[in-house]
């Protein structure tokens, strides 16, 4: 058999790329599931009518993740990714069991937090580096990305059918399935990780003062804030604005889920060939504020919102495959982890903030309010992504030799 060419990725990278991509995938499934429908849910338990209570429960899981994603980082540098990846996934489908069995908001709460524990994405995403060479290392972390794209895609689509089908109780159970049916994955399929990289490693200090990676963290900071925000809202106002029940939901989000693919698809390949990969990610934050900004004014609306879901999936599919592949160019190659654990904690806190903060501004004012928050902040991004330095290009296949463990086939 032939050796591929430098440019073409290995069989264990492919083999790495979609198995890591597939447990990030699984896990993100736990938090997105319950979006499209826990807030209509939470009027039928316990405490569920305080709208700051379910605000919280949705974003409870973002909260632990900011708090373990650097530590389960550190901890997967010194004991090994795929222990660390293991023991995450338990405490994931241990409080999906919680969630599972909760009498009230509280205790749904406490599933959540406990959900959160399992903070791995630090770990997955390091590993994926540790893995894959520099030349292919933006593809692996664009499909990890996409990952979370697509099964945001799957669960609106199929949450309220699902949540007909087998109610609260039975989504989390099923995500504590995926979860363990993830540590398979883990222990099975993703190649073993390579030894550490030799040479010293810039302090923890400089990785977060990194004014790139800055820029970065709070980009995937808002995106994830005003996602949570916005799905404490929006399946209420799909029912009151457009008559639509829950159960109907499938009709507005599947059709305007693939359709956003349709149109993302072109935007990456078109960034990446030919080198506008920063003219087509500020445009994407731009398309982020106008649709933002055009629910705001329409948010009473239902063709305004239909719209409105449309361009945002499309946008938000566009950044969410952008983000880390934009990472892991810039990070130094010996401080990934670090940088990972970062751009993944302050991921985490939008998820926290973004439920919390949704659920007090409809609380305290409106929906709309909800809208023009998130249009505040993607003001914000969009400065300062349109004011940071050029993006680096990959490095060519000759000045990136295969990590350890990640061998061309022999002729």
């Amino acid at each position: 058999m032939l050796s591929p060419t430098p440019d073409a990725m290995t069989r264990d990278e492919k083999r790495a790329g979609g198995a890591l991509a597939s447990i990030f995938a699984l896990r993100m499934l736990g938090l997105f599931l319950i979006l499209p429908v826990f807030a209509i849910h939470s009027a039928t338990i316990p405490g569920g009518d305080d709208l700051t209570l379910v605000g919280i429960a949705l974003g409870a899981y973002g909260l632990t993740q900011a708090m373990f994603q650097i530590p389960f980082g550190m901890a997967s540098d010194a004991f090994g990714r795929k222990k660390v990846i293991v023991i995450g996934l338990l405490l994931f489908a241990f409080g999906s069991a919680v969630a599972a069995l909760a009498p009230d908001i509280w205790w749904t709460i406490v599933g959540r937090v406990l959900q959160g524990a399992g903070a791995i994405s630090a770990a997955v995403t390091a590993l994926a580096a540790d893995l894959t060479r520099e030349q292919h290392r933006t593809k692996v972390m664009a499909m990890i990305g996409s990952s979370i794209g697509l099964v945001f895609a799957f669960s609106l689509v199929a949450a309220p059918a699902l949540y007909a089908a087998i109610g609260m109780d039975g989504l989390f159970w099923m995500t504590a399935f995926l979860a363990l049916a993830a540590i398979g994955l883990v222990t099975k399929v993703v190649p073993p990780a390579p030894p550490p990289p030799e040479g010293p490693r810039p302090p923890f200090r400089e990785v977060l003062l990194d004014t790139r990676l800055l820029r970065l963290n709070f980009g995937i900071f808002t995106l994830h804030m005003v996602q949570m925000a916005m799905f404490v809202v929006v399946p209420g106002l799909l029912v009151r604005y457009g008559d639509l029940p829950l159960a109907s939901h499938w009709k507005v989000y599947l059709p305007a889920v693939l359709a956003s693919f349709v149109l993302m698809v072109p935007a990456i390949i078109y960034a990446e060939k030919r080198n506008k990969v920063k003219p087509v990610f500020v445009a994407a934050i731009a398309l982020l504020f106008a649709t933002l900004l055009v629910m705001w004014r329409g948010s009473t609306n239902y063709t305004v919102m239909v719209g409105g879901l449309l361009s945002f999936f499309v946008a938000f599919n566009i950044l969410e495959a952008m983000l880390p592949s934009l990472i892991s160019r810039i990070a130094h190659p010996n401080a990934k982890g670090a940088a990972l654990g970062v751009y993944n904690t302050t991921q985490a806190f939008g998820l926290f903030l973004g439920g919390a903060l949704g659920g007090w501004l409809v609380k305290n004012y409106d929906a709309g309010a909800v809208f023009l928050g998130g249009t505040a902040m993607a003001v914000l991004w969009l400065v300062a992504a349109a004011t940071m330095p050029p993006v680096p290009m990959r490095r060519q296949a000759a000045t990136a030799p295969a990590p350890h463990g990640i061998l061309e086939p022999k002729s």
